[in-house]
Parts: C-alpha cells; structure tokens; sequence
C-alpha cells in the first residue's frame, strides 16, 4: 500500500512541476487553396493544369504555464473531434508525460482510430525540443544525419490530367531524375483496372530503370488478387523496388499478402492503412509485407511512428514512412532502418497537398529538392520551423480553446 508521500510523489510525476503543466491548447481548422489539382474528378486528387480547389489543414499549439509552447500543422482534419477530446483531458498534464499521454490516447480511442492523437502528440515533441534547446532529431538519438534521400511520389492517373497515359508518368519520372530524384512512385488509375498500370509500370522499368528505384502504389484500388497478381508480375519484369497496397482488401488480408508474396518477387509494402504497433505488428509476424509502414500523422505521432520502427528493427525489416512534412524528416534522421522520404503528392503542373503556412523557408515542393536527390532536416529546437499563423487566423474555418 503506497504512503501518502509516495502518492504525492507519483502525483508529481504525472503533473510534474507547475511551470510544464499544460495551461492551454488551441485547435484551428483552416483552409488552404491549391492550384492544379483536382478532387471533384477523383476523391483521391490527380493532377489537373489550371484548376483551383481547396482542403482544410488543422493547427495545433500547446502552452505550458511557464509560456512555452509546442506547435503542428498537419494530420487529418476529420479526426478533429478526437484532437478536441484528448485536449480537453490533458490540460494540467505534465508537457513531457508523452508516454503516459501516449497510453492514454490508446485507451480513450479505442473505438476510433486514434488519427486525431497525431497533432497533440507532434506538438508535444516540438514543445519538448524547445523547452531544451534541442531538435527532435536528436532528442530522438539522430541517427543518419540531416540529408534524407527522397523519392517522388506522384498522384493519381487520370483521364484529361497531368498523367492521363503510361508516356506521361514515365517522361515525368525523367522529369524528377532531371531535378536530382533517384527514386519514383506512380499512383496508377483507380478505376479498378489493372491494365493502364502495368503498362506504365513495364514502361517505368524501361525508361528510368536502373538509374532510378521504381515503386508502384495501387492504394487499394484494384479489385481482386487476379488483378494484384497480374501489376505483382509486372513489377516483377521491370525490377520495382516495392509494390504498395495492391487492392482492395485495404492492405488488411495477411493471408492473401502472404499468398502474393510467393507468387511475385517484388517486396509487398503494407500498413498505411493499419493504426498502430500492435495491428502493424500482428500484420507483419503473420507475413502480411515485407516493408513496415508508419507515420507521425497516421500512428499517434512521432511516439507511436518510432515504437512501430523499433519494432521492425527488431525484426530486421525496413520501415517506410509516409508523407512527408516537418515531424517525418525528424522520424527518419532518427531511423537507421528506412530508405526514403516520400515527397508526395507531385505531377507535373506541380500542384500539391503541401502547406504555404510557413515564414522560414521550408518547403516539400517537387522542385525544393537538392540536385543529390535529398531533402535536409530542418535545424533548430523543436521541430525546427515557423508556423504562419497570421496565415493560419486569416484563413481559419474554427478554433476551439481548452484551458
């Protein structure tokens, strides 16, 4: 039985000292304007000259009592409704209890996919390198240094588009070698054929084959194993890196993975739609992938993205974030076991889902890439950048306060 002393000693560990206690947090929805993309011809966005649409971005900042504040943009903006439950229960919280809050997060969701813990828990490491003067990256124990090799990530084909044809994303791959990538993913048609994208796949092979790493990303879209099989073998003529969520199993289907697995050479990448270590885990030790995925804007932030890496290192499996953005350069420079920053979505119109929310420089535009093909950790403390907020208050659509 714990004495009164050791009660108020755990107390004081939970909270910690008045001054990092959680005063404050501010959830903002905004909205962003984006040029060259369409979302009315495909809910997934294909490249488009000349049209204009808009998508809603969520802000977070977390103050302790002391004044210290955490920032993010990023992550889902229909997972809100979570970001505002979970800030309701942690103000008063010590800002650097992330596991315990971590934990808590995995609880109170359990019903949900947990999506909405990403913001609050992204802010947190950001307010914990500030507090210290240190960057995330090396909180985290940096492991590569601060030059991430990258690949171009392109968006869907679609008819009348940017990448209507096999000949379109092949000359845009020769395109993105151009500007220094040496790595290329297509997002192929979803319409639920499969034969548009082996044709652009064994084209890819042909044209860029051997100068660059190839990938192919169904994103679930083709309809039966016959169909995966069929891009599986085409992958398999062009030499493909990796071949990503083939259908529409949602990359859910260990068994059927596994099954693909024996009939193809190309390594399988599964898990951008699996939330969390233990689904991701049990996924991969039933031989469901060969490459592990995680994101600090999918799997409770930076804290779940690295657990889900040291889990696939344990393994000796390779781990590939998804998306990109401020928190994934951070995961990755502190990640031995990964290959690539994926630099999405991108065409050739160069319209893209990336924010113009930021006042020091940084950038995930195709063309913002080095001519060695990397993209570079942002120094600094915390996550590194500055946040446009004037930006942000000017185009909000809400913002909720808990204090």
């Amino acid at each position: 039985m714990l004495s009164v002393e050791d009660t108020a000693s755990a107390a004081r560990d939970v909270l910690g000292s008045a001054a990092t206690r959680i005063r404050r947090i501010d959830v903002i929805l905004f909205a962003q304007d984006m040029e060259n993309v369409a979302f009315d011809v495909s809910p997934s966005g294909i490249d488009m000259p000349g049209v204009r649409t808009t998508r809603k971005r969520i802000a977070v900042r977390i103050e302790t009592e002391d004044g210290a504040r955490g920032e993010y943009v990023g992550g889902r903006t229909d997972t809100a409704p979570q970001t505002h439950f979970i800030a309701k229960w942690i103000i008063g919280r010590d800002c650097h209890a992330r596991e315990t809050i971590y934990e808590d997060i995995r609880r109170w969701l359990r019903k949900e996919d947990r999506i909405g813990g990403c913001q609050i828990d992204n802010a947190l490491w950001d307010l914990a390198g500030k507090r210290t003067g240190h960057s995330v990256s090396d909180l985290l124990g940096g492991h590569r240094g601060k030059r991430l090799p990258a690949y171009a990530s392109t968006w869907f084909g679609g008819d009348g588009g940017g990448l209507a044809t096999p000949e379109a994303f092949a000359d845009f791959a020769e395109e993105c070698y151009g500007l220094g990538y040496r790595a290329f993913k297509m997002h192929g048609w979803t319409d639920g054929g499969w034969r548009r994208d082996a044709a652009a796949i064994r084209l890819l092979g042909r044209r860029v084959g051997g100068r660059m790493k190839l990938m192919h990303d169904s994103a679930c879209h083709l309809k039966t194993f016959a169909d995966a099989l069929a891009c599986g073998r085409a992958c398999d003529e062009a030499g493909f890196f990796w071949y990503e969520d083939p259908y529409s199993d949602g990359g859910l289907a260990a068994h059927a993975h596994r099954r693909l697995r024996e009939l193809i050479k190309t390594p399988i990448l599964l898990g951008e739609h699996v939330r969390g270590l233990e689904a991701m885990a049990t996924l991969t030790l039933a031989d469901g992938t060969d490459f592990v995925r995680a994101d600090p804007d999918l799997d409770i932030g930076i804290t779940g993205t690295m657990k889900i890496a040291h889990f696939a290192e344990a393994l000796g499996l390779d781990v590939e974030l998804h998306g990109n953005g401020p928190a994934h350069r951070h995961a990755m420079a502190a990640i031995r076991n990964t290959n690539f920053y994926e630099l999405a979505m991108v065409g050739p119109s160069r319209g893209q889902a990336v924010g113009t929310f930021y006042t020091d420089g940084y950038s995930d535009k195709l063309d913002a890439v080095a001519s060695d093909g990397c993209f570079v950790v942002p120094e600094g403390p915390g996550l590194g950048v500055t946040y446009d907020w004037d930006f942000i208050e000017k185009h909000k659509v809400s913002h909720s306060v808990f204090e």
